[in-house]
């Protein structure tokens, strides 16, 4: 196996020797891809970081210029999934973006679709071929760091069934099953809620597969601190970060996350590589 890493930034497997190409976009938007003429390979992982639409391009054309290359076997490694939060219509009018990302992988029969901690099993569900990399070797390096008695969160029922299954790989921490209310049509987000009265000041970490705008988070944070919790850490396997990391820094410790979607160069953010996971 070798691997061809579209993100020159992002080399998940390290121990796999690199497939040599050129990629650049033509004036009007459009991704290119050069592999070596000579490349001669029978297996190859494609990696990538998929941040826009561009991205999941050159994926595409990038299987295509293996497959003129007489290249059989092709897996991708796609560490966060895009549109995976869209796993369902919400309100009439809205696509099921999740599906159109699975139907075009499927329809170019992959070996093998690799996904890291995707955010529901509907996305396994579609993607044919896929394999689900679960985030319990991320959450036990941050239990390891923070090496302190704590709660483990679930911020919402959405990430229950996947808190309980890291709980008990750990077999140490008990969980905390947290709630909020979302409305469908604006997404705003209210009602959060935390089963216990009293936390007894223990530290509480919030378990998650992605931060975006942090909303969720910021609004359980309060609410945990109302009920007495110490000191509050967040890790989460996808950090998008999207406004920032200042007001996430007004309620937490410490924050977590891996390199799946961007690098991140920030004292605020302990991040880990995915070479490092999986």
């Amino acid at each position: 196996m070798v691997a061809l890493n579209l993100d020159s930034t992002f080399r998940p497997f390290p121990q796999y020797e690199e497939v040599e190409f050129q990629a650049f976009s033509f004036a009007g938007g459009e991704p290119h891809i050069k592999i070596a003429p000579h490349t001669v390979i029978d297996k190859v992982m494609i990696t990538h970081r998929l941040c826009s639409f561009n991205d999941f391009g050159l994926l595409l054309i990038a299987v295509d210029a293996l497959r003129r290359l007489d290249v059989d076997h092709i897996e991708v490694f796609i560490p966060y999934f895009p549109a995976a939060r869209q796993d369902r219509v919400m309100v009439e009018g809205e696509p099921l973006s999740v599906k159109v990302y699975a139907d075009i992988l499927n329809a170019l029969d992959l070996n093998k679709v690799h996904i890291y901690d995707p955010h529901s099993d509907v996305t396994s569900a579609l993607v044919n071929k896929s394999n689900a990399i679960n985030n319990h070797s991320l959450v036990r390096k941050v239990t390891d760091q923070i090496n302190t008695d704590m709660y483990i969160v679930s911020p919402d029922g959405g990430a229950l069934k996947k808190i309980h299954k890291v709980a008990a790989h750990l077999q140490e921490y008990e969980v905390v099953e947290c709630g909020k209310t979302r409305d469908v049509k604006t997404g705003k987000l209210s009602g959060f809620k935390v089963p216990l009265d009293d936390l007894n000041a223990k530290a509480c970490l919030i378990v998650d597969d992605i931060c975006d705008g942090g909303g969720t988070f910021m609004g359980l944070a309060q609410e945990l601190k109302a009920k007495n919790a110490g000191p509050l850490y967040l890790v989460v396997s996808h950090g998008i970060f999207s406004k920032g990391l200042d007001h996430l820094d007004e309620h937490f410790e410490m924050i977590f996350t891996t390199d799946s979607f961007k690098n991140i160069e920030d004292r605020r953010v302990v991040q880990y590589k995915m070479s490092e996971l999986i």
